[in-house]
Formats: C-alpha cells, structure tokens, sequence
C-alpha cells in the first residue's frame, strides 16, 4: 500500500455549499489506484465536510436554513465576537458538522452513491479559500 497526499484549494463565496466531487475525483484518477481509500481534511475551525445528496438543491437550502436557525448570527448571543459576528456561530457549526470524511475507493473511484456528492459547507459571512487535505491509501 502506499499513501499519497494532496492540497486542494477551493474558493468559497460566504455561507453555503461548493460541490468539491469533481476536483476529488479528478485527484483520485490521477493517482491511478486500484482499491483503498481516501481521506479528506479541512484545515480550518469555520467550515465544515459533508457529503450529501446532489440531486435536489433544496436539501441543501434547508439544511443551510436549519444551522443558520441553531446558530444565528447574532453576537449578543456570544462571548466571542473578536473576529466578527459570523466567528462563533461558524465554529458552533462547524463543531456540530465534520472537519474529515473517509471514503472507499473502488476501481480507482470514490465510492460515493448515486445521489451523494462531497460538499466543503462554508460557514463565514465573506468570500474564503479553505484548504483541504487529501489523502489517498491504495
């Protein structure tokens, strides 16, 4: 088995969801690897990794409406306010999400279902680059 790490940088436009499959995927086949599985990890406190489904947008609306529900952005909710009122309520939901996801790697393809796609969930009001880290064990 060998292991093989990547960073991949993805822009993000505020709060919501960048479908990262294609750029994952696209790593992954030029790895050329047989079985195993890949790793990805986010190297920040204010955004978070899902999967979910890709099919039907509003999935995705309402799971945004839900945490913006449990954690407004509200800063007379908060102690922590330094960084902007958008700070704590996402590392409130980044806590409540994933900073990993690990996925089986079949015939050298994610082994994502049909309607499942990986999803960076940005969790700041403004524009961000959030770095992920992939690693491939094939």
């Amino acid at each position: 088995m060998r292991l093989t790490s990547h960073r991949l940088s993805v822009g993000t436009r505020g709060p919501g969801f960048t479908d990262i499959t294609g750029g994952v995927r696209a790593w992954i086949r030029s790895q050329k690897p047989g079985e195993g599985q890949v790793t990805l990890f986010i190297r920040h406190t204010s955004a978070s990794l899902v999967i979910q489904e890709n099919a039907d947008p509003d999935v995705l609306t309402d799971l945004q409406g839900f945490m913006e529900r449990i954690a407004p952005w509200d800063a007379q909710l908060y102690a922590h306010v330094t960084e902007g009122p958008d700070d704590m309520p996402a590392h409130i939901r980044a806590a409540l999400t994933q900073t990993s996801v690990t996925i089986p790697v079949l015939d050298g393809e994610p082994a994502l279902g049909t309607w499942q796609a990986i999803y960076l969930w940005e969790h700041r009001a403004g524009t961000q680059t959030r770095e992920i880290v992939l690693q491939l064990l094939a």
